[in-house]
């Protein structure tokens, strides 16, 4: 009876239609909210961060334009609401299974080096974020040093040391 009533309140004042691109429990959302904090718990969000934020949204999620930068800012507004990480692991930990986790703590690990460095602070949040997600501490390592070794500048650069008397 109740319901009725809010879908005829709803229907009347157009609130039906007009659908919410990301709720609450999209985990999309919530990885995408993840990433942001991430990218600014140093207290530093740059341009970098965000550029990489929207590559990282546009491959995993197949979003573009628009759609990537709507749950981005949804994203941020949802981070911004939130008291811990609970809210945003417990719908990945619901929604996705164990190889889904694994490229979620990857995406953050991906994040943390955006800006060249591994902030304290972004270690403490992904082993936190891979414990309440329930990927083990083998995996979490593994994983960064994949995304370490493939922000790393490649060795024979040319700022390498071995190139330096070519100058």
């Amino acid at each position: 009876m109740f319901s009725a009533l809010k879908n005829f309140i709803n229907e009347l004042t157009g609130e039906a239609e007009r659908p919410k691109a990301f709720e609450a429990e999209d985990y999309q959302l919530a990885a995408a909210a993840l990433l942001v904090h991430i990218a600014s718990i140093d207290g530093e969000f740059d341009d970098k961060e965000k550029a990489r934020i929207r590559q990282l949204v546009e491959a995993r999620f197949g979003l573009e334009g628009d759609e990537a930068a709507e749950l981005i800012d949804s994203a941020r507004e949802s981070e911004r609401d939130a008291v811990d990480l609970y809210r945003f692991t417990s719908v990945l930990k619901r929604r996705l299974d164990e190889d889904g986790r694994r490229q979620i703590i990857g995406m953050l690990w991906d994040m943390a080096h955006a800006d060249g460095a591994v902030h304290e602070f972004e270690e403490n949040v992904v082993w936190r974020v891979a414990e309440l997600l329930g990927v083990s501490t083998r995996e979490r390592v593994e994983l960064r040093r994949e995304f370490r070794d493939a922000a790393a500048p490649a060795p024979g650069g040319p700022w390498s040391p071995r190139n330096a008397g070519d100058a």
